[in-house]
């Protein structure tokens, strides 16, 4: 009868039995192990309200789990989402939010989700460097601010009557007059380097997409000074005519310069 011997076990194999056994010590205890759903997501808030939104997101993440199928489940997801984008991280906050959209279409939070994913877009870092940099938020990128728009808009036109929708249509409001202030931005950089037919498209095209904005006094302005830089003289009286219609207490022509209008992000 043969006998079982060690040394007959190559090196490489007792090696890698040895990190196995290791590793299973070392793994970390799982401290929810016994607990409800109700007394995770209490530890969950307790973190979330003291500011520990990593530790907050671990507990969330284990009650979708254990409490899947439950609305105190959904309830988990839509508070993970929150905590995500407190901590900055606004991609997995949207994906949260996109996937609690998609599997909870009737959920009575639907227009929190709303809300909350355009609050997460809205609120891009924007206007943290600014003092810095003296940079018009405008001038970033547009992406972030149109999704953000489209939520906002989702839920005031879905959700009318929710708590939520009048915050989101003042914030609408604020992202049109961005959007605006972006092509304004663009104008006005043509216009100072003399590609006055340029000036003019991109100003035409904020005063076109985005009527009743105060961007679009700041367009009306490149397009006098632009017209009259190349010549158009009727063209020119025209924009000033609609100018001073509109805008009858602008300094902007008195001023001789463009208005640097008030940063779009400073709502309160």
């Amino acid at each position: 009868m043969r006998s079982f011997r060690l040394s007959t076990v190559p090196a490489g194999l007792v090696l890698a039995l040895g990190l196995l056994l290791s590793g299973c010590a070392n793994t970390p205890k799982d401290v929810t192990a016994g607990w409800s759903p109700e007394k995770i997501y209490a530890e969950a808030r307790d973190e979330a309200n003291a500011g520990a939104w990593d530790k907050a997101i671990g507990y969330y993440e284990k009650l979708e789990g254990r409490a899947a199928g439950t609305l105190l489940a959904q309830q988990a997801q839509i508070d993970k989402a929150f905590a995500q984008y407190k901590t900055g991280d606004k991609i997995q906050a949207i994906a949260t939010l996109d996937r609690f959209i998609r599997l909870h279409p009737a959920s009575p939070a639907l227009d929190y989700a709303y809300y909350l994913k355009g609050l997460v877009n809205f609120n891009d870092n924007l206007g943290l460097f600014s003092f810095l940099t003296q940079q018009d938020l405008s001038e970033r990128d547009q992406m972030a601010a149109k999704e953000s728009y489209e939520a906002f808009q989702v839920l005031t036109t879905r959700f009318p009557d929710s708590k939520y929708s009048p915050e989101a249509r003042q914030r609408m409001l604020h992202i049109v007059n961005a959007l605006a202030s972006y092509e304004v931005h663009v104008a006005r950089y043509y216009a100072s380097r003399g590609a006055h037919v340029a000036a003019v498209n991109r100003a035409q095209q904020a005063i076109a997409e985005y009527q009743g904005v105060p961007a679009v006094e700041e367009a009306l302005g490149i397009l006098v000074r632009s017209y009259d830089a190349l010549g158009m003289t009727a063209l020119r009286d025209d924009a000033q005519r609609v100018l001073e219609k509109n805008f009858p207490q602008s300094k902007i022509l008195k001023d001789g310069g463009v208005k640097k209008a008030t940063p779009w992000w400073r709502l309160w």
